[in-house]
């Protein structure tokens, strides 16, 4: 009799996903996502491939590298991005790419990012709009 596969920890195979659930697993996978860092990360895997740890951190300007390093783990934890050692080099060369789940995230992430980066100057007109109705 074959050994019946086992749901991963913390997911009910009988309870559907529902995101705007605070107690549904997907919440807990989607705050990862909604990371500006952890977007921005994809992003940069997505549009220059397999990059070293400082190449990738110089990628995207403004992450501290403690917050870099916190979210390189996360995306790895999650199967998102890849982790590479060429145990040949001296020192040993670390590489970072994204995986096949990560392909398809990243470029869910690079619409995101190419929509604001079109809309931005509506985004700061209506900011701009509301500041002077509100401050008035």
């Amino acid at each position: 009799m074959p050994e019946q596969e086992q749901p991963p920890l913390g997911i009910d195979p009988e309870r559907p996903m529902d995101i705007l659930d605070a107690a549904c697993p997907s919440r807990d996978v989607f705050v990862d996502l909604a990371d500006k860092w952890a977007l921005l990360m994809l992003l940069s895997l997505r549009e220059r491939d397999v990059q070293r740890f400082s190449e990738l951190q110089r990628s995207i300007g403004g992450i501290s590298r403690k917050m870099f390093s916190q979210t390189l783990r996360t995306l790895e934890r999650d199967g998102l991005v890849s982790r590479t050692v060429d145990p040949n080099a001296t020192p040993p060369l670390v590489h970072y790419g994204l995986t096949g789940l990560g392909t398809e995230i990243a470029e869910e992430a690079r619409v995101l990012c190419t929509w604001t980066a079109d809309r931005a100057a509506q985004v700061y007109a209506a900011r701009a709009a509301y500041d002077q109705r509100t401050t008035a």
